[in-house]
């Protein structure tokens, strides 16, 4: 009876071992993959992302001058025709 008890404490044993070493290997595959696609993303021409926002703020802001633009444009435009329209009566 002693020996098998032996026997599953040192099965236990290699098993607890293999795990820590699993653990270990798991982390080290884990950091290899992450400096891996660092350095693929690193050789691309990617943006970071607060410069990507900040641009789309400033065209969002262009866009909206512009339409406001546009609409005082066609305001100025209607308000000539319809002082024109009455200097020719």
């Amino acid at each position: 009876m002693q020996t098998d008890n032996r026997f599953f404490d040192d099965m236990a044993r290699v098993a607890g071992g293999a795990m820590g070493v699993l653990s270990g290997l798991k982390g080290e595959i884990e950091s290899m993959v992450h400096a891996q696609v660092e350095r693929i993303l690193g050789r691309m021409d990617l943006v970071p992302r607060e410069d990507f926002e900040a641009v789309r703020e400033m065209a969002q802001r262009a866009r909206e001058e512009q339409e406001a633009l546009a609409d005082r444009v066609a305001r100025l435009e209607a308000k000539l025709a319809a002082h024109e329209d009455r200097e020719a009566e």
